[in-house]
């Protein structure tokens, strides 16, 4: 680990290096910048590492003193646990990265069983990952969006960017269930209602490639909110990938040439998911289960408003905020998550 740890910290002050010439171009900036980004957590965490064991190594003589022995001791209890956190730490950073950890993502949102209900919920599941969104400081940007007519969500596709968004937000795939009394229950019955997530990738441009010629682009009149141009403009776009069948559309901006490029990004990304499916497929189904990866098939998440408590089944962590989780304070069940992925994935890298 210590050799691997010095080969990562000489590419990191060599990028420095590099990125201190004075002939270097833009392009380069933002390359090595990204770069120096990616290995920053690790390097500084190597660091404090060393100094650690350095401590460790310059106590050792203080130990065998009668004066200073005693408080010796305690110093290097203190350096020896924190050893052990650090290399905890260098451990789990050590790990193979999923390349899609730094990339932004495609979020959609819709309403499964349970009428208006499920609506209402998809809607509350949108509003808590907006706010979570907005506390991260990422940008949020509606592609598309189906409205009921009581406040609710058949559907809702969005673009978040930011710094490791898909890392933060690819465990939520997967179907959320709500059990609650809806407004218009007169009997107080809870009922149980479901929407489903999915956290799609967004891929580089020269990641996915497409041929016009398999396209088959429609333009239709966009229904909905929006003031009078939606009943007069044919702006709204679907866009059917004829080899896959895939079917994109987008008709919330104004302008038809806004709508195409949206729905172009949409499109990108259902196809990069197709190949990411492949490449999952090729792992062993005991280490898919154990990296996570989220089928929207699977039951992830329970909100009880009853008892104010939210589970997560995956992980069995139950926490009674439902409120303040609803409002977008996901930190605790996202580090919760990421915790136990990274572990079940340290076990496998230990035991295979």
């Amino acid at each position: 680990m210590l050799k691997r740890l010095e080969e990562v910290e000489k590419k990191y002050l060599d990028i420095e290096q590099s990125l201190s010439k004075p002939d270097i171009s833009p392009k380069e900036i933002h390359k090595f910048s990204k770069e120096l980004s990616d290995l920053e957590e690790l390097v500084g965490i190597y660091r404090d590492y060393k100094k650690a064991l350095e401590g460790i190594e310059e106590n050792k003589p203080l130990l065998k003193d009668e004066e200073l022995g005693e408080l010796a001791r305690a110093e290097q209890e203190g350096l020896e646990k924190e050893r052990d956190n650090l290399e905890n730490k260098l451990h789990l950073l050590l790990l193979p990265k999923d390349p899609n950890d730094s990339k932004n993502v495609f979020l959609e949102i819709r309403a499964g069983t349970g009428g208006d209900e499920a609506a209402l919920f998809a809607a509350n599941l949108f509003r808590m990952y907006s706010r979570y969104a907005e506390e991260k400081k990422w940008k949020v940007e509606v592609i598309n969006l189906s409205e009921t007519g009581i406040g609710g969500l058949k559907e809702v596709v969005v673009a978040i960017e930011g710094k490791k968004v898909y890392s933060r937000l690819k465990y939520e795939s997967g179907v959320h269930r709500v059990q609650r009394v809806p407004t218009t229950e007169t009997g107080g019955r809870i009922h149980t209602s479901t929407a489903t997530v999915a956290v799609l990738a967004e891929p580089d441009d020269v990641e996915v490639e497409v041929d016009e010629k398999d396209l088959k682009v429609d333009t239709y009149r966009a229904s909905g909110p929006g003031g009078q141009h939606v009943n007069k403009t044919d702006s709204a776009i679907r866009i059917t990938h004829i080899p896959t069948g895939i079917v994109v559309q987008c008709q919330d901006e104004r302008s038809q040439h806004k709508n195409r490029a949206h729905a172009m990004r949409m499109l990108k990304v259902k196809l990069y998911e197709i190949e990411e499916q492949k490449r999952l497929s090729e792992i062993a189904d005991t280490r898919k289960s154990q990296v996570g990866t989220g089928e929207r098939s699977e039951k992830i998440r329970t909100y009880n408003f009853k008892d104010g408590r939210i589970t997560d089944h995956r992980i069995g962590l139950t926490l009674y905020k439902i409120e303040a989780i609803l409002e977008g304070d996901l930190d605790e069940i996202v580090d919760s998550l990421t915790t136990y992925y990274q572990t079940e994935s340290l076990k496998q890298a230990i035991y295979t």
